[in-house]
């Protein structure tokens, strides 16, 4: 569907002084290049001053067939015929024909003139391509300068190359002074300042680099776009892309395609009709177009491969005022987009070409997709494409379309577009026809910057009367609305408008008004077209009409649509661009801002203007979503957060009027909901959080709990919000969530003992699932673990009040909560820990918070951290007991019974440190600290190693700490070392240490290490029981362990062998039973 408005996209139009009727015309450079017909000629009009004066002219070497201007290196390429043959020529060093006084060097492609040419700089050098086949048709690269020749079945590419003047001058010098000794004497006088002037001139040359052929494609039109390579033939459209191959040997090998299958010869009479057929990006490279890549044979050329891109056909039909025949392809054009950022490469790059009927524009760079098709109300002759309008000619009218370009540079530069913070209109949007200007036969038409150049020629007989032109545009406008499915004859509105002169904006005509009473046939205009802002503002405008009748009409919503694109394209604008006339009214209306500081600052001001409007523009498209339906609802949130809006201006432009319904669009929910959800600062005043809440208890009430709990709603009535509440349990019933957030409420108010029956309603267990459905009961701030880290994120963690009330009165609640909000990934360990210390729990509920989440965590890095933690807890606290510098009494919610029995990372008591450990000589904080750190050292997961720095701040000198040492060696292997310490401070606890630790693969320690230390400290001291207690223990366990032989190796050689007989008996007697 394609929209019309009458807005008006020109603003002013000039005839151009010409002596002879033009033929072809072309502009670039600020220049309009005309070629009389006929004539072997070219004038060239300078486009950036007023009038369009004289620039220079200069004659070709044949008549010109066609011809083209490349920005990069400011060259002209012609096709030419003389004497029935066919030339490729390119005309370089043109301005220097302004005097009609200069030379004109003749060369062919690749042989650089030597002499006068090079030592001057300033000549104008004719440039002949050889081809070896007719040329067609002919490209220049916008990005590169490269230029692309079609012929009939071939596209040859030729490569820009520059050569240093000062190079030639060096490589040449002496050639020049043998063969020319006195050519410093014989040269212009006039030229001989220019050499001096011009040192680092470059001269342009090309270099032939592809040539591929398509035999099945008899070519028309070509296009080349920084690699891309577009052609057309009648009713076909290849496009490909050019690399330089990584692989010389894969540039080699053609791309396999699917050929169709040759019609048999029995059927040669009847016409074969092609159908429909659109292919994009990998699935391109299954049409029938074979290409193949031809070499050039040069050595030191780049190798390249193609790929295939974009391939659509079309079947002839037939159209009202077009014969099947007229159905061609026209219009071929590859358009690169410029951005601030991408100065070099083209941010995006798109491909237009038209039917007579229809245009299509395609988006190449970043996947191929179709953007717009363009349906014509009547037959066009030529479309042209610029950053922000279509211009199509028909025979007797120009017409504006929109086109989508902005919209996909937008994507391209901005990654935070279509999500929740950035919107822009989708790039498949409608287009929209803007007004239309009557002409008089026109033939062509081209584009530089905002100037739209026309050339029209029309027999004197069709010249119309003002009666007939005014029935001719009704005439016209009625196609258009026909075309759209818009009947005027139903509408009396639009009849109404249709029998006035639609065309009533009076232009300024720069020109003389003699110029339209010469008589001839011909003219040749250049119409100015309004900067995209101006478009814009009349847009706007133009929406008032809808706001007062149809505020919420799909048509508002596009014509804002387009004006935010418009506004789109001026911020992307590159700064040539800008300088060139396509942005800043602001720079060019300041007729004082004659330096740089002065142009930067209007540039500064103007930009700041685009950006306001920007804002404006997007808080009216958020009017217009926040009353849409449900598919497009979504869109209010990101445009109204682009508009820079507050919340209690956004519900100030959605309060539903006194005398209509009472009903908040879906939109305007969908965005208090988001912007509720948001962690931010800002709080809302009492009436607009009262409002807030009154809107929600009126439209989506099940919703209530999760706005109260909102931080930005801090500030809102509690009293009110308490009634409201209580309104909403009455209808719909009881719920966690909703009694936690009363039981806030009261809390608010003062109501301890309102708050004390709520919080009693329900079980600890169905509190915390409560706490987990809406986290910010307990949080404020990073609420699910947002983005960012360091202390930055935790400082945006805070405690509600609630959660201070569970500290001091239901510590266990809120160490289970924080516990399931962990585990439910709605808070981080950091942010945790930062809540615990700010509750000023950071040495009572933060370890208690610890050991539940040991319980509860299934994450190893978690588990190592939090091991770590308790354990580094744990040793302070004693240490601070040793100090007397202990904290206050305060008892944890989990003992070390407790844990060892409910957490698997706390180990059960050695049976020896019940031997060390003291009864009653410690607090029971100390023995409650001792014994969760014994307890971690005797379970399976503290990495021991981690925690022994630390216990080097414990002495070993009392029993409990000679425990703890003595677990980290224990826990290390250091079973020998162990064993004597063990046997120097505590003798009696030895054998419970061996039956405990000296198991499996360790058993050979009774003999090897602990009956050697016991016979040795026995002979030291006869009269230690517990010595010798110690020996006939492990001496039963070696009898019962090792063979007769390995028993008499053990004895001692000392005497004392008559105190190991009985032993030895009962070791024997055991082996002969076995």
């Amino acid at each position: 569907m394609v929209h019309v408005y009458n807005c008006h996209p020109f603003k002013s139009q000039q005839i151009v002084q010409v002596e002879q009727e033009p033929g072809l015309v072309c502009c670039g450079g600020g220049a309009l290049f005309v070629v009389a017909t006929g004539g072997c000629k070219v004038e060239v009009y300078n486009l950036e001053k007023e009038g369009c004066p004289l620039f220079c002219r200069f004659a070709t070497m044949g008549t010109v067939k066609s011809i083209q201007h490349s920005k990069i290196g400011d060259y002209l390429v012609t096709i030419e015929e003389k004497n029935n043959a066919t030339y490729l020529r390119a005309y370089t060093n043109w301005r220097y024909q302004a005097e009609e006084k200069g030379r004109v060097g003749v060369r062919l492609l690749g042989h650089l003139l030597g002499g006068a040419s090079v030592w001057g700089g300033v000549q104008m050098e004719i440039i002949e391509i050889p081809m070896s086949e007719r040329p067609i048709a002919v490209s220049c690269c916008p990005v590169t300068g490269d230029l692309l020749v079609g012929c009939e079945k071939t596209v040859v590419l030729f490569t820009l190359s520059r050569q240093n003047q000062q190079n030639l001058q060096n490589q040449s010098q002496q050639s020049v002074q043998n063969s020319l000794p006195n050519s410093q004497q014989s040269c212009n006088p006039s030229q001989g300042p220019t050499s001096v002037s011009h040192p680092n001139l470059s001269i342009l040359d090309f270099e032939r680099s592809v040539i591929l052929h398509l035999p099945k494609m008899s070519l028309k039109q070509v296009a080349l776009c920084g690699g891309y390579v577009a052609v057309n033939a009648e009713l076909e459209v290849l496009v490909l892309k050019l690399e330089a191959a990584s692989d010389p040997a894969a540039a080699e090998e053609p791309l396999e395609t699917s050929k169709s299958a040759e019609p048999p010869q029995d059927q040669d009479d009847f016409l074969l009709i092609p159908r429909h057929q659109e292919l994009l990006e990998s699935k391109a490279k299954d049409c029938d177009i074979l290409v193949t890549m031809e070499k050039t044979g040069l050595e030191d050329q780049a190798q390249y491969q193609f790929s295939y891109i974009l391939f659509r056909r079309f079947s002839p039909e037939f159209f009202q005022g077009c014969r099947v025949e007229e159905m061609q392809i026209h219009s071929l054009q590859l358009y690169p987009l410029f951005t601030s950022n991408s100065l070099e490469d083209p941010t995006c790059v798109f491909c237009f070409f038209s039917l007579p009927t229809a245009g299509y524009l395609y988006s190449l760079k970043g996947g191929v997709e179709l953007l717009s098709a363009y349906q014509y109300p009547e037959k066009v002759l030529q479309a042209v494409m610029s950053d922000h309008l279509l211009h199509v000619i028909t025979k007797n009218a120009l017409q504006c379309f929109t086109v989508r370009c902005s919209a996909v540079a937008a994507r391209m530069e901005d990654p935070y577009i279509d999500t929740t913070m950035k919107a822009c209109p989708p790039s498949t949007l409608e287009v929209c026809a803007l007004r239309i200007q009557l002409f008089i036969g026109l033939r062509s038409v081209c584009v530089y910057n905002q100037r739209v150049i026309l050339l029209s020629a029309a027999d004197t007989e069709t010249q119309q009367e003002p009666e007939r032109s005014k029935l001719k545009e009704n005439s016209v406008l009625t196609g258009i609305f026909l075309a759209v499915g818009i009947d005027p004859a139903t509408t009396p509105a639009l009849e109404n408008l249709l029998s006035r002169p639609f065309l009533s904006r009076k232009w300024t005509i720069s020109s003389p008004k003699e110029t339209s009473t010469v008589g001839h046939g011909w003219n040749l205009y250049v119409v100015d077209t309004v900067h995209p802002f101006t478009l814009y503002q009349e847009m706007v405008e133009y929406s008032c009409r809808y706001v007062q009748t149809t505020p919420q009409s799909h048509s508002l919503r596009h014509l804002l649509s387009e004006a935010h694109l418009l506004l789109r394209a001026c911020l992307l604008q590159t700064p040539e661009q800008k300088q060139s006339g396509q942005g800043d009214p602001a720079v060019s209306s300041k007729p004082g801002s004659n330096g740089a500081v002065d142009k930067n600052s209007a540039t500064q001001a103007n930009r700041q203007e685009l950006e306001e409007a920007l804002r404006q523009n997007s808080a009216q498209l958020g009017d217009c979503f926040s009353r849409a339906s449900q598919k497009d609802c979504h869109l209010a949130l990101p445009y109204y957060k682009m508009s820079g809006l507050t919340v209690a201006e956004v519900i100030s432009r959605n309060r539903p009027p006194p005398e209509g319904p009472s009903s908040y669009g879906l939109g305007f929910l969908f965005y208090l909901k988001l912007h509720l959800l948001e962690e931010t600062e800002q709080h809302l005043t009492q009436e607009e959080a009262d409002e807030i809440i009154y809107i929600f208890s009126q439209s989506e009430p099940f919703l209530l709990v999760s706005v109260c709990a909102s931080p930005c709603m801090i500030n809102c009535s509690a009293t009110r919000t308490l009634q409201i509440l209580q309104r909403l349990e009455d209808t719909a019933g009881v719920s966690v969530p909703l009694t936690i957030i009363m039981a806030a409420m009261a809390l608010r108010l003062g109501k301890q003992q309102d708050y004390t029956e709520l919080m009693e309603r329900h079980a600890e267990m169905q509190l915390v699932y409560g706490f987990i459905e809406e986290p910010r009961l307990l949080l404020h701030g990073g609420g699910g673990g947002g983005g960012g880290g360091g202390g930055g994120q935790h400082s945006q963690v805070h405690p509600t009040s609630l959660a201070r009330q569970l500290a001091n009165t239901q510590p266990g609640l809120l160490v289970a909560a924080m516990v399931a909000l962990h585990e439910n990934c709605k808070v981080q360990l950091e942010q945790a820990d930062f809540v615990f210390k700010e509750l000023g729990c950071e040495n009572t509920l933060l370890v208690d918070f610890w050991e539940a989440m040991l319980m509860a965590s299934s994450q190893d890095a978690v588990i190592q951290e939090l091991l770590f933690r308790v354990a580094s807890v744990y040793i302070d606290r004693l240490t601070n007991s040793i100090n007397g510098s202990g904290a206050p009494k305060y008892k944890s919610l989990k003992g070390a019974d407790d844990l060892i029995t409910s957490c698997s990372h706390y180990g059960a008591l050695y049976p020896w440190l019940t031997v060390l450990n003291p009864t009653h000589s410690t607090t029971s904080e100390h023995q409650e600290a001792l014994h969760k750190l014994q307890s971690l050292l005797c379970g399976p997961s503290l990495s021991v190693g981690s925690i022994v720095p630390l216990l080097e701040r414990l002495s070993g000198e009392t029993l409990w700490g000679f425990s703890l040492h003595l677990l980290c060696a224990t826990r290390r292997g250091q079973y020998e070392s162990s064993i004597e310490q063990l046997l120097d401070r505590c003798p009696q606890a030895i054998i419970a240490y061996a039956n405990h630790q000296l198991q499996d693969k360790y058993m050979t320690l009774w003999w090897q290490k602990l009956l050697p230390e016991l016979c040795k400290r026995t002979r030291a001291a006869a009269d230690n029981g517990i010595l010798l207690g110690a020996l006939k223990e492990t001496l039963v366990v070696v009898a019962m362990e090792t063979s007769p032989a390995e028993f008499l190796e053990l004895i001692p050689d000392d005497g004392t062998a008559s105190y190991f007989l009985p032993h030895l008996l009962t070791c024997s007697q055991r082996h002969l039973m076995a």
